[in-house]
């Protein structure tokens, strides 16, 4: 130290000079001393120092020079020597500032330049500039010149890298402003002075300087006056500055474009700045003058406009809305004219540019406002601009839209004006945007709290716009508040939306809704009453233009001159627009119009009513005779005003008289039509104005207007039609008249007339009706049954439920039943039992086993022999004794057949052993029900067995079917029973040593499969697999025949029951599964057995089989027998053996029905061509030399009755195919007739086909569905007789009788009961056509005689007959029509229900023969007899069943044959009558159905049908309409069905949906449209209150939860079809899901953090989805919602989109807290998500929602993203919000940086760089960086007032692009 210590003595020296010296000397000494005392070291450090502190300036000034000296030769560290004059600097006197301040400017010049100008200090603090600038203020005034010292020394290394070195400080320098006192912005506003004026000195670098002066603008406080002064001065330097350097480069011919480019950037961030939330309005105009200038110097520099300049057009309209004062306008029109005009001449040079939807069209409306102005300045210049729009309007609508072109290329973020053009041109080229898109508006109030949504097109900007202004003002009518965010928009957005909206009515397609937009904006604001006025003349004189052709808009934009009337301070103006064309010399079309006007402005305000009324006067109509179009307009007016208020149509009652009395029908129909509007509200008596008017009521039989009117004045005379009996005859009449007319012409007016005639007669009573117009119902129900047009119909279908319901409240009560006397057929098999079984004919029971065995009165009568005692006390062994008996007597002579009758027989017999032995039991003690029944089967099939096992085979095969019959009449539930049964009969099955034993065993184990418990599943398979093996192994055909029917009975319950409530739905899949496996087995089987003998059918056979998956189980073909015995001794059983296959193939169809597969039609083709004279190659019996085509012929014919009876019930066979099979039956027993053989396969095909030709008959006619010609019947009836009545073997003789029989509906030999027999249904009503026939045989008149003759034939045979099997099969014969009667009476007896019980409840509570409800009935019961289906139109049929649909009962009639009917009728109409009905395909039937639901709980046979139809085999065949109304009506479905049946009637709704997710033939609409009318079912299922178990509530609860997993994702999909598809769908479970249990509810809708699988991810988007739709109705509380949010936010944004808007648009109906929580969160959650893009666009649409600019959004991702820097400013800036805005900001800030530093990282990385996620960010959002970064930076920039100066510093300091 003592080195330096007599130097710094002598700097303390008096002498400057001296001082100078002793510094030099210290500098030198530090140069070359050692390194312990050079200028690091301590000494060295002191030295230093000292002298630059001390207080001598020449010593400061020396030291300065020589530090400088120092760190330029590299002997001093730069940042040393930074550190000592920054240090020295803030502890000097003030004096030496600027000394210091150059000194650190020279050494940060010479790092810059060593750094070669990359030195970029890590953060603001350490920037040397910012030190300086930040120690104290004298500062000021030197630094400025230091930072252009500084540009100019380093201008050679690069103006970027200098700009980019000065970026913080000049950032700095501009943010600590906010912090400060006022004074501190003289330095920022000196500073950036002094840099644009340097730019002057290097225009060919200057442009870089001037782009970062630009971007520091964004940084600029705008908060107060003083600010925005200081703003202006330093724009107008930059301006000037900038003027002068384009001087400079356009002189040089260099940068002209670029210079150009900057100039635009430079005015639009200006302006951005101007148009800012927090501006100050001061000192607007002063800039636009300033910028105005710039454009000028241009123009005048000859420069080109540019098109980049259409930003400043849209950011000029913005601010010319919101400015209020006239020298801010003033100065806007200028700068807007100055730029058109210079736009205009450069279109004009440059030909054949694309064409633009030019932005400067936004401004039309503002301008137009402007024309009011009072300032004369304003509106001349307003008028100059304008003529110019005008000009851009008509080219606009001149030019194709094709021509037009979107402009690209805006910056992504957005701002105020920039939304607005983005939306009009949205708006514009709608067609062109190919995704769907919806729009903020959809949030808005006017929408409302409920899940409806809109099921047609979707809604447009424009409706939505005028949704939401009538809201605003019904609720400010009301007096109900109008929530805040709207009060905003209220004030601040109409003049902006009617600036689109005004554009739009130039569209060619949303021109109309625009102009309604306007309409009501005008409506919404009053002050823009005038401004809309000018508008409607403005663009009335466009439209007037002959280059301009629109002729409906004209219309439509007078249109609006109305609806400003609604400010009562319009109304002058707008009368004034009107009345002067309501001079009398204006043109006709315009007097016409505007009386019309004037007419709609009374409408909205009353106060135009004296004027209208001097129009509407009397002398009018006289006065322009001539002008029929004024004169109509007149005329409709005072219809308007008659219509519309009464009282003052009241006022022009001479006016209305002088209509009635014109001579013009139009105009007289007009007049009656307001005389109609004055009777309805009854100021004015009707039949005071008949007497006055009545003679003028003429002409109208010529004319249907005048008909319509008249017949719409005609109904007010029914209020007092009592009290003026003449005149109300006359107006009667009058409407009848017209009612009834016919004419040739117009038939579209005149059906609309007769419909008003018809509506007008249901105004008048019944009584009164009957009483003036004679046979009054006859001829209404003549008329319905001859009309066909739908508007009609639709008018008699309500007077015809007018005449049933009053015939209904009249009718007679307690009326008994008219008794319907018992047929001769009925009285004979009456007393059938007593004949043959008489006390002297005892003994022929045992001759007359079959009949014994179905009439079974013999027994009762050898009990009584035996002593009542014991008969009461055992009957046990009298059964038992006549089962040894009668097995042994009934020879079945190895007949399949004949084994089917003795199992129908068998069974009637075991059903009284049963009820015999309850009622012993009965009598010895009390026994609950099931047991009883247990211990009496119980000990009948001990008997059963212990005797099968003793017996002859003879007897043992009959056993062996009496215990398959026992088994058959059980309950299910007697599981015990048939268990031991099946196990008994499978141990004879195996035994292959005794083939009696095993064909019947199998027949028997068919019919136990058939019967068996639910939950018997192991029994049931045991039962067909043993009947599959035996089938493949035995060597006898007819043990293989029996297996064959075994099977056929197995498959009737194979799918058909619902599992047990306690199976989980794992074991009800897994025995699904084994079921359809066994079903394939059995047909594949079945097939591959009757391969080798059906040559001619084996693709077809392959072809069936292919339908079934092969199993492993699958029989070997190698081992399956030969069936063809080459022995001709072995024919009978080859026979029925494949009789039997071919039988059990036929009766599998049900089963393959319900499996899905679609082999029925194989099946029954199969059949049909295996019956000679009905397979389309058609033969004779004896032509076929192929034993084997024989053989399967006998087998068809008993199948085929069964196959066309199912294929019947699923609409799988028509009326003409039918008619084929009976004429193929007619043909094959004729030819099998004409021939004399006695072979066995003759004799077993003569029985057949004649058994099953009766049963093919009665199936059909039983259903009622096909009309049959009576002598086709009596025909075939004839050769039945034939077979028994000639000489042939005793089975013809069978098979003939058994042939009559079964066509009276007996059904011997069926595997199943097609249908229930009920001929008292039937009875007692004629049909209209003789000819043909419908119904069961025995009920039909013209039957009648030949049955009965044949049945008294039968029954002499079955009485006494010489040849004993003749007699024994007749007895037998009969004995079957007998018991299906007889068993079907008892049975309903014994249950208390009637096939057609309700029916009969009609009758005794009196359905008279006259009444228009049996009319009906009687006449669709018989209609179409002839079948050709062209005789009665659709719509008539349609039209009855509606009308019945509202009767409250109805005749018992055979309903479900008549629906059936009706049901295939519309596929018979080959063509409408009527070409101009529009009735969709399907309607009938629809009605069919609606009418069965209705009806179904009174008559049985309704139910049935409904119960087919639910079947989920028959359901999947239905057409789509059907299957949605079953599915809508599912609540009446399960008020009809009983509890297992609705348990299967929901497990097949739940199924079939199931389904559809892989369905390929229907479409995504389709499907929608099923499931929603799921949703719409169960929703009214909820809704029934009687059904309010718990069992049924968790049923209809597990079908939501499967439901709601087929919901389409919540997302918004690129069809906007699909978009609507999707919202009907969800609308509809929405309301469901509201209506469910609260409890259950929120636990299916909780939401875990389940795993982020796609499946799971998509089903808890779905639950959020639901729960914001019900928080949005009130079902459950917003808190629920919330527990959702962090899942929701923090999740994947692929998805999320939909439910995001689904949750603002919930949170549009929470209070201002919860709103507002939720924003706080979204954006704490950015800041950690790993999918920050979620909650910023979840942040995005709730800003823009609540924000004024909400009207001008679209729901977009990239928009919402882009909007937030506009809506969050706008929203913070909202006082309700701004008690959140520094934490959201902050937070917003620490998400930008979190964003900045992931983004950085992406963009420095490399592509093939591995990147660690270190922000936690997922790589799924890499593509998002480059849109998030600018939208968050920008948001925070224009939210930097709630930053701190350090987070402001922070914002700045980031770089982006």
């Amino acid at each position: 130290m003592d080195s330096y210590t007599s130097l710094l003595e002598k700097t303390r020296l008096p002498q400057p000079s001296l001082q100078k010296f002793a510094v030099i000397s210290i500098f030198s000494k530090l140069r070359t001393a050692p390194l312990h005392l050079g200028p690091d070291s301590e000494p060295g450090s002191h030295a230093i120092s000292q002298c630059l502190l001390s207080s001598s300036p020449a010593v400061v000034d020396q030291s300065v020079r020589e530090l400088c000296r120092l760190v330029l030769d590299s002997n001093f560290d730069l940042s040393r020597a930074l550190l000592e004059l920054q240090s020295a600097l803030e502890g000097s006197d003030p004096k030496f500032v600027p000394l210091f301040v150059k000194s650190l400017g020279f050494v940060v010049c010479v790092g810059f330049e060593r750094s070669n100008g990359s030195w970029k200090p890590e953060s603001h603090e350490d920037h040397p500039f910012v030190k300086i600038l930040s120690c104290r203020r004298e500062v000021e005034l030197e630094l400025p010149n230091q930072i252009l010292f500084f540009m100019a020394k380093n201008k050679g290394l690069g103006m970027v890298e200098v700009c980019d070195f000065l970026r913080p400080f000049l950032n700095f320098s501009i943010l600590r402003t906010n912090f400060s006192d006022s004074s501190s912005f003289l330095f920022p506003r000196q500073l950036i002075s002094s840099m644009a004026s340097f730019c002057c000195s290097i225009p060919d670098q200057a442009l870089t300087v001037f782009r970062s002066l630009i971007n520091c603008l964004k940084y600029f406080p705008l908060k107060s006056l003083e600010e925005t002064r200081n703003f202006t001065h330093v724009t107008e330097c930059m301006v000037d500055s900038f003027i002068v350097l384009l001087r400079q480069l356009v002189g040089k011919r260099m940068l002209i474009i670029e210079s150009q480019l900057y100039g635009v950037e430079l005015i639009e961030n200006i302006l951005s700045l101007c148009t800012s939330p927090c501006k100050q309005y001061g000192g607007i105009e002063y800039i636009v003058e300033v910028l105005k200038n710039m454009l000028v110097v241009q123009k005048d520099l000859g420069l080109q406009y540019t098109p980049e300049l259409s930003s400043v057009i849209l950011s000029l309209s913005v601010l010319l809305i919101d400015s209020e004062f006239e020298h801010q306008q003033l100065s806007m029109l200028k700068f807007l004219h100055f730029i058109l005009e210079w736009k205009s001449d450069n279109e004009h040079a440059v030909n054949g540019a694309e064409y633009f939807l030019s932005e400067e069209l936004l401004v039309i409306f503002p301008v137009i406002s402007l024309i009011s102005s009072p300032s004369k300045s304003v509106k001349g210049a307003a008028n100059d601009l304008l003529v110019l729009l005008e000009r851009l309007l008509v080219k606009l609508w001149t030019t194709p839209k094709v021509k037009l072109a979107k402009k690209l290329g805006y910056q992504s973020i957005s701002g105020p004006e920039l939304m607005a053009y983005r939306l009009l041109q949205h708006l514009w080229f709608e067609d062109q945007f190919p995704l769907s898109y919806s729009f903020f508006l959809s949030f808005s109030p006017a929408c409302g709290t409920g899940v409806q949504e809109m099921h047609g097109n979707p809604r447009s900007w424009a409706y939505q716009l005028k949704e939401l202004a009538l809201w605003i003002v019904e609720r400010r009518k009301s007096g109900l508040p109008v929530p805040r965010s709207q009060e905003i928009f209220l004030t601040e957005m109409p003049l902006l939306l009617g600036a689109i909206a005004a554009v739009l009515v130039m569209h060619p397609s949303l021109g109309n809704a625009a102009i309604d937009a306007l309409a009501s904006i005008g409506n919404m604001d009053p002050k823009l009453g005038v401004s809309l006025l000018l508008s409607v003349l403005f663009y009335n004189n466009i439209f007037t233009r002959k280059d301009v052709v629109s002729p409906n808009m004209l219309p439509k934009l007078l249109g609006m001159l109305p609806s400003l009337a609604s400010q009562t301070g319009m109304i002058p103006l707008v009368v004034q627009t009107i009345l002067p064309m309501l001079h009398k010399n204006a043109k006709p079309v315009l007097y016409a119009t505007a009386t019309r006007l004037l007419c709609q402005t009374w409408e909205i305000n009353d106060r135009a009513f004296g004027s209208l009324q001097g129009v509407l006067v009397p002398k009018g109509f006289s006065e322009f005779m001539d002008e029929r179009n004024i004169c109509i307009s007149m005329a409709v007016s005072i219809r308007d005003v008659c219509r519309k208020n009464p009282d003052r149509g009241v006022d022009l009652i001479l006016s209305v008289s002088a209509c009635i009395e014109s001579p013009d029908p139009t105009i007289q129909a007009l007049g009656f039509q307001s005389l109609a509007h004055l009777c309805e509200a009854d100021v004015i008596d009707f039949y005071t104005a008949w007497d006055v008017i009545g003679k003028h009521v003429q002409g109208y039989n010529e004319d249907p207007v005048l008909a319509y009117s008249v017949c719409f004045l005609l109904r007010w005379g029914a209020r007092d039609a009592d009290a003026y009996p003449d005149a109300s005859k006359e107006v009667m009449n009058i409407i009848w008249g017209v009612g009834c007319s016919l004419h040739m012409g117009h038939e579209l007016q005149w059906a609309k007339a007769k419909a008003s005639a018809f509506e007008a007669l249901i105004q008048y009573e019944i009584p009164s009706a009957e009483k003036n117009i004679s046979n009054f119902k006859q001829m209404v129900m003549d008329l319905l049954l001859s009309e066909t047009n739908h508007d009609v119909l639709k008018a008699l279908e309500g007077l015809l439920v007018k005449i049933i319901g009053h015939e209904h409240s009249n009718r007679r009560r307690f009326v008994k039943e008219k008794k319907v006397p018992a047929s001769k057929i009925e009285k004979l098999l009456d007393v059938f039992p007593q004949v043959i079984f008489s006390s002297g004919k005892r003994s022929n029971a045992g001759e007359l086993p079959g009949a014994a065995l179905l009439c079974g009165s013999f027994i009762s009568n050898n009990l009584k022999s035996q002593g009542t005692a014991r008969g009461v006390q055992d009957p046990h062994s009298g059964y038992e004794d006549m089962m040894v008996q009668m097995a042994a007597s009934l020879q079945l002579s190895r007949n399949i057949f004949l084994a089917l009758l003795s199992l129908e027989s068998w069974k009637a017999f075991v059903r009284r052993w049963m009820r015999a032995s309850i009622l012993s039991i009965d009598a010895k003690a009390s026994v609950i029900v099931s047991d009883k029944t247990s211990k009496a089967a119980n000990a009948i099939l001990k008997s059963m067995m212990q005797v099968a096992e003793e017996s002859i085979p003879r007897s043992a095969e009959n056993i062996a079917l009496a215990i398959g019959a026992l088994c058959a009449v059980l309950p299910p539930s007697a599981h015990v029973i048939k268990s031991t049964a099946s196990k008994f009969l499978l141990g004879w099955l195996f035994q292959y040593e005794h083939e009696h034993r095993q064909w019947s065993a199998a027949m028997s184990l068919g019919l136990i499969s058939s019967s068996l418990h639910v939950t018997d599943h192991e029994q049931k398979f045991m039962n067909i697999s043993g009947l599959l093996e035996v089938l493949c192994r035995s060597k006898s055909s007819i043990v293989k025949g029996a297996c064959g029917i075994g099977l056929g009975f197995s498959c009737q319950d194979l799918l058909s029951r619902v599992e047990a409530p306690d199976d989980s739905n794992a074991n009800e899949e897994n025995y699904k599964m084994l079921e359809e496996k066994l079903l394939g087995r059995i047909v594949r089987t079945l097939s591959l057995m009757l391969h080798p003998v059906a040559d001619s059918s084996a693709n077809t056979l392959e072809s069936l089989c292919s339908h079934f998956s092969t199993g492993t189980d699958d029989i070997d073909t190698s081992i399956t027998s030969e069936l063809l015995d080459d022995d001709s001794n072995g024919l009978d059983d080859d026979i029925w053996g494949i009789a039997g296959l071919v039988i059990g193939l036929g009766s599998s169809i049900g089963a393959m029905y319900r499996a899905g597969a679609y082999a029925v039609l194989k099946v029954k083709e199969l059949i049909i061509s295996w019956i000679p004279h009905m397979s389309s190659s058609v033969q004779t019996v004896d032509s076929s030399n192929e034993r084997s085509g024989k053989l399967l012929s006998v087998g068809s014919c008993l199948a085929l009755p069964h196959v066309v009876a199912f294929c019947q019930r699923v609409e799988m066979v028509d009326g003409n195919e039918l008619d084929h099979l009976i004429n193929g039956y007619v043909e094959l027993i004729s030819d099998l007739l004409s021939v004399n053989k006695s072979g066995a396969f003759h004799k077993s095909l003569l029985m057949a086909s004649t058994a099953g030709a009766g049963s093919l008959l009665s199936c059909i006619l039983s259903e009622g569905l096909h009309f049959i010609e009576v002598e086709r019947v009596k025909s075939l009836l004839e050769l039945f007789r034939k077979c028994y009545s000639s000489p042939y073997p005793p089975i013809v003789h069978l098979g003939g009788m058994l042939g009559i029989v079964n066509a009276f509906g007996a059904g011997a030999g069926s595997l199943v009961d097609f249908h229930p027999f009920n001929p008292s249904v039937h009875a007692g009503y004629d049909q209209k056509d003789h000819s043909h026939i419908s119904g069961p045989i025995l009920a039909n008149p013209a039957c009648e005689e030949h049955s009965t003759s044949l049945m008294q034939e039968i029954f002499l045979v079955a009485q006494n007959s010489d040849d004993k099997h003749l007699q024994q099969y007749a007895a037998w014969a009969v004995s079957f029509l007998r018991n299906r009667l007889w068993s079907r009476k008892i049975s309903n007896s014994a249950s208390g229900t009637q096939s057609e019980s309700a029916g009969s409840k009609s009758i005794l509570q009196g359905v008279p023969e006259d009444s228009a409800v049996m009319k009906l009935g009687l006449w669709l019961k018989s209609f179409n007899q002839s079948g050709t289906g062209i005789d009665t139109h659709i719509c008539t049929v349609a039209t009855i069943l509606r009308c019945l649909s509202l009767a409250p009962r109805l005749p018992t009639l055979d309903w479900g044959a008549i629906v059936r009917r009706c049901m295939r009728y519309e596929a018979q109409v080959t063509r409408l009558s009527a070409p101009d009905m529009a009735l969709k395909e399907g309607t009938l039937r629809e009605e069919c159905l609606r009418f069965a639901l209705v009806h179904a709980k009174q008559f049985d046979a309704l139910l049935t049908f409904l119960d087919e139809l639910c079947d989920l085999s028959r359901f999947r065949t239905l057409e789509l309409n059907l299957q949605r109304g079953l599915l809508g009506h599912l609540a009446d479905l399960i008020k009809l069905f009983s509890g297992s049946r609705l348990e299967k009637l929901l497990g097949d709704v739940v199924n079939y949906i199931s389904s559809l997710t892989t369905d390929q033939v229907l479409d995504l609409e389709e499907k929608s449209s099923l499931r929603s009318s799921c949703w719409k079912g169960l929703n009214q299922c909820l809704d029934e209150a009687s059904l309010d178990s718990l069992e049924y509530i968790e049923s209809i609860e597990r079908c939501m939860e499967v439901f709601f997993s087929f919901l389409p994702s919540p997302q918004f999909p690129a069809a906007v079809e699909v978009n609507q598809l999707n919202s009907v769908e969800w609308s509809e479970a929405v309301r469901c899901l509201a209506k469910a249990r609260p409890g259950w509810l929120l636990n299916f809708l909780h939401v875990s953090h389940l795993d982020s699988g796609d499946v799971n991810f998509v089903e808890v988007l779905k639950r959020i989805h639901a729960k914001a739709k019900l928080v949005r109705i009130g079902s459950i509380p917003l808190t629920e919602l919330g527990k959702s949010k962090s899942y929701l936010l923090n999740s994947e944004p692929l998805g999320t989109w939909g439910v995001l808007i689904e949750v603002v648009a919930t949170l549009q109906h929470a209070e201002g807290s919860v709103k507002r929580q939720w924003l706080i969160d979204a954006v704490e959650i950015s800041c950690v998500s790993s999918y920050p893009s979620t909650a910023l666009q979840f942040i995005g649409l709730l800003s823009g929602s609540c924000c004024k600019y909400m009207p001008l959004l679209i729901a977009d991702r990239s928009y919402v993203l882009n909007d937030l820097p506009v809506t969050l400013t706008l929203l913070l800036s909202d006082p309700n919000w701004e008690v959140i805005a520094e934490s959201f900001t902050s937070y917003l800030l620490t998400s930008t940086e979190r964003i900045y530093r992931w983004a950085t990282k992406l963009s420095s990385a490399s592509d093939d760089d591995a990147l660690p996620s270190s922000q936690g960010i997922d790589e799924s959002e890499n593509r998002m960086a480059k849109i998030l970064l600018p939208v968050m930076h920008h948001a925070c920039v224009c939210l930097k007032h709630y930053l701190t100066l350090d987070n402001q510093i922070r914002l700045a300091s980031m770089v982006v692009n």
